[in-house]
């Protein structure tokens, strides 16, 4: 039996997949009365549903009009949902380009800011040196073709490696990483996510000049990293 948690998430699913997909375009009124009886749900069900939908600035209740769709430039783009819906979307490229283009702007001054914190205390030590671990494991699990373990290992280095800078802001920022980094996952258009040798190397290139507290390579080599994945994702997006 579906539990009214479980109603309501299916609802919120299909409802924002379906305006991140574009079939319910902006502007659009959605009805819960006509939303309840589609589904087979209860009214309250569906307005739980729209609720969350409003908080990410998907939707937009109006009165005497109802609730409306509301266009990409009010979504929340780097809450984790927003950036799964996308990811499985016709968005999904250009996610990845323009989040690649953020994370370029964030990642290689946390890479830089972690190997200044090397000395700094016991725990900043701990955080630099998950990054090197999260790092080897991703090699490893490369040699194995372990595409599991290097998905996972390559969110661990991630979000260790933004942990690390010490930067409350750059560490909540992994989330958005984390959730961007999974969507690959479900895409059969994975040529440029291969778990290959180089990209494994150039995460370790970044850990080990964190390590060794050497910021301007950090940053560099995290630039670097970020650079070469932004451009693979470019040159294999489909032409507009």
């Amino acid at each position: 039996m579906t539990t009214a948690r479980g109603l309501h998430a299916q609802v919120l699913e299909t409802l924002g997949q379906q305006i991140v997909d574009g079939l319910l375009r902006p502007g659009t009124v959605v009805r819960p009365e006509a939303v309840a009886e589609e589904y087979g749900v209860s009214r309250s069900v569906v307005r739980e549903a729209l609720r969350v939908l409003q908080s990410l600035g998907l939707v937009e209740p109006r009165q005497r009009v109802g609730t409306l769709v509301r266009p990409a430039s009010s979504w929340e783009l780097l809450a984790p949902t927003v950036i799964r819906w996308r990811g499985a979307s016709p968005a999904y490229f250009a996610q990845q380009r323009e989040l690649l283009e953020l994370r370029l702007g964030v990642e290689p001054v946390a890479a830089a800011l972690a190997a200044t914190n090397t000395t700094t205390t016991a725990d900043t030590t701990d955080s630099t040196a998950a990054v090197l671990a999260a790092a080897t494991d991703m090699a490893a699990a490369c040699d194995r073709d372990d595409s599991r373990a290097y998905l996972e290992a390559d969110v661990r280095f991630h979000r260790a490696l933004l942990a690390a800078s010490g930067n409350s802001v750059f560490a909540h920022f992994a989330g958005t990483v984390e959730a961007l980094l999974r969507t690959r996952t479900s895409e059969s258009r994975d040529t440029i996510t291969r778990w290959t040798h180089d990209a494994a190397a150039r995460h370790v290139a970044v850990a080990r000049a964190v390590v060794d507290g050497d910021a301007d390579a950090a940053s560099s080599a995290a630039t670097a990293l970020l650079r070469v994945t932004r451009d693979e994702f470019i040159a294999e997006a489909p032409a507009p």
